[in-house]
């Protein structure tokens, strides 16, 4: 069976692509990396990637802050065909994603997030948990739909908050967290059952429901 040809999007550091690609080559993951594109020059991510040797691409969008411009995102999704992506993996990416790229890619683009949603969309969720109280934080990986954190949940893993914990330990433990789920949930995803193997099943037993 072919490799899931993964393309990557990254507005940072790029350690939950460094989880992912350590994956890879420890062999936990069969998958293979074809672009990793971000929207922010010099960016960590792309240091990673081309420490690696993979291809890389930069996303030029001046005008918005949250989002890309139509024209902009109609080159990531030439850019994604080209390099015959399977799988859309955003790796913390902080732009919304808008109708050309959902269109493109249905059901095929994925965000790892750090909260247990529904709960805590949106920037620093851990520190909204903190902020809320709450006693068990965590990470959610789930499908990219056009809402802000609000599409289908694919698997979540909890993390406790210790007492005395702050913003900033109890994200490393998030970020620990999500350096584990994110390879494994992509793993689902390679099976010949999955939606990204076989949409058409997808989308049959959906219009049963």
């Amino acid at each position: 069976m072919q490799k899931l040809r993964l393309g990557v999007l990254g507005s940072g550091k790029g350690s939950n692509f460094r989880a992912i690609y350590e994956a890879i080559g420890v062999g936990r993951l069969d998958v293979e990396v074809a672009v990793v594109i971000s929207d922010v020059v010099g960016a960590g991510i792309l240091k990673l990637a081309e420490e690696a040797g993979l291809p890389t691409a930069i996303l030029d969008e001046p005008r918005y802050k949250t989002r890309l411009s139509l024209e902009v995102e109609e080159h990531l999704v030439s850019v994604l065909q080209t390099a015959e992506v399977d799988l859309v993996v955003l790796a913390g990416y902080l732009r919304m994603i808008k109708e050309p790229l959902l269109k493109a890619f249905p059901r095929r683009i994925i965000n790892i997030h750090p909260s247990l949603l529904p709960k805590f969309p949106g920037l620093e969720a851990w520190k909204q948990a903190l902020e809320a109280g709450e006693k068990t934080a965590g990470c959610t990986v789930h499908y990219v739909d056009e809402g802000m954190d609000t599409g289908e949940i694919i698997v979540c893993a909890e993390v406790s908050v210790h007492p005395g914990d702050t913003a900033e330990s109890l994200h490393a433990r998030i970020q620990e967290a999500e350096h584990r789920l994110y390879p494994e949930a992509i793993a689902t995803l390679t099976t010949p059952q999955s939606p990204i193997r076989n949409p058409q099943s997808y989308w049959l037993a959906f219009a049963f429901l």
